[in-house]
């Protein structure tokens, strides 16, 4: 059996573009992809925090240490510049896998710099 789990993602990442008429993507720093453990064609889905709007679509390279994150084509549609996003990767293993995995979690600031990264959430109170 395979299992469906976070491969990696950018948390609270702020639009910095939304450009309706160049190809469907999102647009992202390419250090942060690196660092997310996603890579360029993948796709991503996109958690807007901001409006609530959650969609798909896929990654494409901006400049490294750019802090661009740009949704493109129709996404651009669900966006604002300014709305704060989750971008997050899934990946598909074994349970053999699963055990062992840990994602690439990135949290970042309101100008996309680094936070914190880590591989783990704390489990949440009640």
């Amino acid at each position: 059996m395979q299992i469906t789990l976070l491969k990696g993602k950018l948390h609270m990442a702020c639009v910095t573009q939304a450009e309706l008429w160049y190809d469907g993507s999102c647009a992202i720093d390419s250090e942060l992809v690196k660092l997310a453990g996603l890579r360029e064609f993948e796709k991503i889905d996109i958690y807007n925090v901001s409006n609530g709007e959650r969609f798909h679509t896929y990654v494409i390279l901006a400049e490294a240490g750019s802090g661009t994150i740009s949704m493109n084509g129709a996404a651009a549609r669900r966006v604002q510049v300014g709305d704060r996003i989750i971008i997050a990767a899934y990946g598909q293993m074994n349970a053999e896998e699963a055990d062992q995995f840990q994602p690439s979690l990135v949290y970042l600031n309101q100008d996309n710099s680094v936070e914190r990264t880590t591989n783990s959430i704390p489990v949440q109170a009640s």
